[in-house]
């Protein structure tokens, strides 16, 4: 073959991989990084790009004034192991077994999508929170699921009570550091902020004046106070936030990285995490990619973790595997695609959350949300979805209505348990705890402090028909367990050892 020929050769050649490269915005002479920021315990409406008035996240208000803002974003569980085990996998909780449960394992056989990543020469890792709580060495793995740990940095004494010691950035930094150069990267930022406990200290009536209180939670000092401690977390996250993009941009990375920013579910109150309410799965969703010609663009279609998923392993382009369900973002991201559909339907769901019930019994849920509406499915309504109410302390009894484990132990639960026959209370008490029916419909476009069920409502039996219909018939062609008669292995995950509680046989235990 003469120089010409083999030149005419080597352009074809090039023209055919730039065709065949995937089509993202930044430097395309090497693959996009992508960074991941996942906040733990944070409801979509509390950051300052959603409006909260009491709660300030300029970072992330920032990436989200150039790139998009997802109103509707949705975790694929209310808890935080599963959530993030869907996420990392591409599939819904009920498709991967132990992992898509609360502690219990993570099977190596489920690839995750930073395997995948590392196997085409991505460095992987993470910092703060990875894949958790549970047991990965169980599963066969040798290391967190999220990557190669970096957590040895720390802040050291001066820091908020509550707050993780952990210098998110500086670990950030280090990892840069060891890559190989032009050697992109996969890190996940997992702050251990906003999750409980706080500070527990009591603001000025200034700072509460500006909290606005959801209307399932009693309008008290000790609520505000809650809340501001909430909103001081998310701040602290945000904070860090900004400083891993300054180390991004000192490094020269800023516009080859897809950044993600989001939380595992939402926030630990009453009514809210752990439960198939808005407030549980619907989360923060900000995407940005410094190289992208889409500038500030808000998106009302509801977007879930499985289609995060399918994007970030479209943004490295690589393959997205046949088993990860959701739809890839990139053509949006980069411009191809103008619009989702606001009709598109996200899922999510849940099984064991904290050790709440007798022998970790379950309470399992699925939720879709598409337009303005949200169902939940609860599949055994006779259980207590806030947890059996009484415990077995040193073999006896605990005291009545002092357990309910599956809401998180801030101030606001112990005021509301301890305060339950007061009038004033009673009403959000029962919000809380009392059992739901099996089904249950919301229009959280109109209200979502999920207050009104419209399940029951003659003018919503068309929509309450489609909507079980199609989550039914999605929950069947997932391989739900529930929707094939082995509901029970839920049961049957071994659980994690470590906070074991006890509690007296229900007298409704039916499968």
């Amino acid at each position: 073959m003469n120089r010409l020929s083999v030149f005419a050769a080597a352009l074809l050649l090039l023209s055919l991989c730039a065709q065949a490269a995937p089509a993202a915005p930044g430097d395309l002479a090497k693959k996009p990084n992508i960074l991941l920021a996942i906040s733990d315990d944070q409801s979509w409406i509390h950051t300052s790009a959603a409006g909260s008035p009491f709660v300030q996240t300029p970072n992330l208000d920032s990436v989200a004034n150039n790139g998009f803002y997802f109103e509707n974003g949705y975790a694929a569980s209310p808890g935080c192991a599963p959530a993030r085990a869907s996420l990392l996998t591409g599939q819904h909780h009920w498709m991967i077994g132990p992992a898509g449960t609360h502690a219990s394992t993570f099977p190596i056989h489920y690839d995750t999508f930073v395997d995948l990543l590392e196997e085409v020469g991505y460095k992987v890792g993470f910092t703060g929170k990875g894949w958790g709580p549970g047991d990965w060495l169980g599963g066969g793995r040798d290391r967190n699921p999220a990557g190669d740990e970096y957590n040895d940095i720390e802040l050291g004494k001066d820091r908020k009570k509550g707050i993780l010691n952990n210098d998110y950035a500086a670990n950030f930094e280090q990892f840069l550091s060891e890559r190989d150069e032009g050697q992109p990267f996969f890190f996940w930022y997992g702050g251990k902020e906003p999750h409980l406990a706080y500070a527990e200290e009591p603001h000025s009536d200034s700072a509460r004046a500006t909290v606005e209180v959801p209307a399932f939670l009693p309008d008290t000092a000790t609520t505000r106070d809650t809340l501001l401690d909430y909103a001081d977390e998310i701040n602290h996250f945000d904070t860090y936030l900004g400083k891993i993009i300054a180390v991004l941009e000192a490094a020269g990375e800023l516009d080859n990285t897809l950044i993600i920013i989001t939380s595992d579910n939402g926030m630990p109150m009453p009514r809210a995490k752990a439960t198939g309410y808005d407030y549980g799965s619907h989360v923060p969703l900000v995407v940005g990619w410094g190289g992208s010609s889409k500038q500030g663009v808000t998106i009302k279609a509801p977007v879930g973790f499985v289609d995060l998923s399918a994007t970030i392993m479209d943004t490295a382009g690589l393959d997205v595997p046949k088993q990860f369900v959701g739809t890839s973002l990139l053509p949006l991201v980069n411009g191809e695609q103008e619009e989702l559909s606001y009709d598109r339907a996200v899922f999510s769901g849940r099984e064991r959350h904290s050790s709440s019930r007798y022998r970790n019994l379950t309470y399992p849920q699925r939720i879709m949300r598409r337009g303005d509406y949200l169902i939940i499915w609860s599949a055994l309504p006779d259980r207590e979805p806030a947890g059996q109410h009484q415990e077995i302390i040193d073999g006896e009894l605990g005291e009545p209505h002092m357990a309910y484990y599956e809401i998180g132990p801030s101030l606001i639960k112990r005021e509301l348990l301890e305060n339950r026959d007061d009038p004033y209370f009673k009403p959000f008490f029962h919000l809380a705890v009392d059992k739901q029916p099996e089904w249950q419909l919301f229009n959280v476009a109109e209200d979502p402090d999920c207050l009104h069920d419209l399940a029951q409502s003659g003018e919503h039996a068309e929509i309450l028909a489609e909507y079980q219909k199609q989550l039914t018939e999605t929950l069947k062609k997932t391989g739900d367990p529930r929707l094939h008669g082995y509901g029970h292995v839920w049961e049957d995950y071994p659980r994690v050892p470590g906070t074991m509680r006890y509690f007296p046989k229900p007298e409704s235990d039916e499968e």
